[in-house]
Formats: structure tokens, sequence, C-alpha cells
């Protein structure tokens, strides 16, 4: 039994969300290792430009997103579309340039694809995604916090239950089936 580490990323410049897990070559069977939330924050302030911010918030993603995912085999990533404001805009632009400084081969996917792959709807809520993926990975490191004596999930775990929704989407892409193949003859 092969398996390979895998990452699935749903980008923003607010929460960058990443999932890393164990694939096994032969059945498919995905095993999350580990969930990773990169959250940024706007500095409010006059003596800071927006765009210096900007970049500053893409570094910091940057820096850390790519050390975390640098020990994988492949990453499959939610590729941001359309934007109902221009920050909405700015920031797709921003997650896509970060996305395509991978420093490992990245397979695009779409978010209706996720979705789909996840819940069986293009139109699932981020209720439902995280609903799914406590569900499928119970053990798996969600954000947790106390209410009335027991922990209850975050809604910060829709970035992670993306993520994870990213890696089985992107296990039906085309091109995954093509480097399994390839994987499988160099075993």
């Amino acid at each position: 039994m092969s398996k390979i580490k895998v990452a699935g990323i749903d980008p923003a410049l607010k929460n960058f969300g990443i999932a890393k897990a164990f694939v096994d070559l032969d059945t498919l069977e995905v095993e999350i290792d580990s969930l990773k939330l990169i959250q940024t924050e706007r500095k409010v302030s006059k003596q800071v430009r927006q765009n210096s911010d900007d970049l500053r918030r893409a570094t910091e993603i940057s820096d850390e997103y790519r050390r975390y995912v640098k020990d994988c085999t492949v990453v499959f990533a939610e590729i941001p579309t359309g934007g109902q404001s221009a920050d909405a805009v700015k920031s797709f632009g921003i997650s896509i340039g970060l996305l395509a400084a991978c420093p490992v081969p990245l397979i695009q996917v779409q978010p209706s694809e996720t979705k789909l792959a996840a819940v069986g709807t293009k139109t699932a809520s981020k209720a439902e995604m995280i609903e799914w993926a406590e569900e499928t990975y119970p053990n798996a490191p969600w954000l947790r916090r106390k209410s009335a004596g027991t922990l209850v999930m975050m809604n910060d775990n829709e970035h992670l239950a993306d993520a994870t929704a990213v890696i089985h989407a992107g296990l039906r892409t085309d091109e995954f089936k093509r480097l399994l193949a390839m994987l499988k003859v160099t075993r």
C-alpha cells in the first residue's frame, strides 16, 4: 500500500485554508493529516498605504503556506472566480498570484467541483460543507470552541472544510488520474 501526501487549498486574502492528507494510491482513501488556517487582518492606519498592507498580508500567507505544503507530492487548489466588489476581485487576484508561486505541482479545481465532490450538489451551503467535513473526518483537528461546556465546531472551519473537499475534487480530475498512472508505474 503506497501513499502520497497531498494538500487542498481554499485560498483567500483573509482566510487561507489548507488541508494536508495522505492518499492511498490503490484505493484513493483520504486520511487527513493536518489542517491550517492562515488568517490575515487589514491594518487600518493612515500611516500604512493600502497596497503596502496588501503586500504584507500576501507575504505572510506566501511564507507560511509555501513552507507548509513543501512536503506534498501535489497540491489541489480551488481557483477563485467572480467577484461582487473591487476588494473581492483584488483578493482573488492576490490568491491566484499566491497559487502561482506554489512550490509543488498544482492541480486546479473549480468551486462547483469542490461542492459536488463533497456534498453532491453545486450549490452546497457553508454549513453543509462543514457538516460533511466533520462527518467524513470526525477525528481531524477541526477548530472548536467551548459552548455550554461542550466543544462545538467554529464557523472558521468553513475554509478548512472547503480545503478538505478540494482534495476530493482534485482526485477526480483527469490531471490527477494521469499523475496517478505515472506514480503507480514508478513504485
